[in-house]
């Protein structure tokens, strides 16, 4: 009976369902973009060819379009080559596409590169780093970003004309999720005295989380890491690149680990 049931409803329900998610999903996917008018396209073309085929039966058009339509997907991908690529970043970028596919970390670079520029201009940073302890309180201080991380992005935030440079960027995982943001000063008195605002609220933040606050001097172009309540001072651009890349790559390790499939 549950047999008859799988076979006859359930499997074909699921079938069609999936199949609408995915055109769906493509439909989502080229919203708004030049492919519309290419979908169109294909679709008359389609229709052009069911009436010449079924009812007109014109021998030599019908014998041009089915050779057409046999070399259709590789036409297809030539055409989609962007949006089939983007689809599968966004493939690989979801949960379950990180467990299968490790991430590339491909955001390090950008901070390393944002680092870079800002030590060789002299420009003022402050970067969180969220761990496992959450700041979205002091996230909440600044202005929320939610947006992908880019070199020019942080490089735009941070330049001294910014209304937003005097504070904080907080990032969790991949994404610059706030701005602006204000952090606790720490008190610690075996700070040097020529440590300024920045240096002191990364080491505050330090010490009441979990999180790894990097800072560029805006008065030398010094590197600095902030993390434990600690401040590593005059760090090279490949010692920060170094530190970032096993702290995310043990992340991802715990984070396989804990994941357990579920069994019936």
């Amino acid at each position: 009976m549950i047999q008859m049931l799988w076979s006859t409803y359930l499997l074909p329900a699921i079938d069609i369902l999936l199949i609408a998610f995915v055109f769906y999903q493509v439909l989502l996917l080229i919203k708004g973009t030049h492919s519309v008018q290419v979908v169109m396209g294909l679709a008359v073309l389609m229709g052009m060819t069911l009436v010449i085929r079924h009812f007109l039966k014109l021998p030599a058009a019908t014998w041009l379009l089915e050779n057409f339509w046999s070399g259709a997907v590789v036409l297809l991908a030539v055409v989609f080559q962007p949006e089939l690529r983007t689809a599968l970043a966004h493939l690989g970028s979801r949960p379950l596409g990180r467990l299968i596919i490790p991430g590339r970390l491909s955001f390090v670079d950008e901070i390393i590169g944002a680092v870079q520029e800002a030590m060789q201009r002299q420009m003022g940073i402050l970067l969180v780093l969220e761990q496992d302890v959450g700041l979205r309180n002091y996230a909440e201080t600044g202005t929320m970003i939610n947006g992908e991380i880019s070199k020019e992005l942080l490089m735009a935030i941070f330049h001294y004309r910014s209304p937003l440079h005097d504070g904080a960027a907080i990032i969790q995982n991949d994404r610059l999720v706030a701005v602006g943001c204000l952090l606790p000063l720490s008190n610690d008195p075996s700070l040097a005295k020529i440590l300024g605002t920045r240096h002191r609220a990364a080491v505050g933040l330090s010490e009441f989380t979990d999180a790894w606050v990097v800072v560029v001097s805006e008065e030398t172009g010094v590197l600095s890491l902030a993390r434990a309540g600690r401040l590593e001072r005059e760090l090279t651009v490949e010692d920060l690149r170094r530190n970032l890349r096993e702290l995310y790559e043990r992340r991802a390790e715990k984070n396989k680990s804990s994941w357990t499939p579920t069994h019936a």
